[in-house]
């Protein structure tokens, strides 16, 4: 039985985690998440997805990245490549005509 790393708590159902060559033990995802998953570099929420790296920064989403000062980020898998954020609103706009 291993003892979660984060939490302390020992349970017969842990995982490791192996990330640059050194193993995390952890008793949840949760735990897993809290302590290794990379951060935002402008909101701090904990990147559980792909994220967007620019300059040697992680974040979270474009929004992030724009507010920050990264333009030409793309987190959507879209065929409009006109297509762009307003860093001051949720909202997409498309110049596709």
């Amino acid at each position: 039985m291993a003892t979660c790393e984060k939490c302390g708590n020992a349970y017969d159902k842990s995982f490791e985690v192996k990330i640059g060559g050194k193993v995390h033990v952890f008793d949840s995802f949760e735990c897993a998440i809290a302590a290794v998953a990379p951060r935002c570099t402008h909101c701090g929420i904990a990147i559980i997805g792909h994220g967007l790296e620019a300059s040697g920064k992680m974040y979270c989403c474009n929004h992030c990245a724009l507010h920050a000062g990264e333009a030409g980020l793309n987190d959507r898998d879209d065929t409009a490549s006109d297509r762009r954020a307003d860093p001051d609103s949720n909202v997409f706009s498309s110049n596709a005509t």
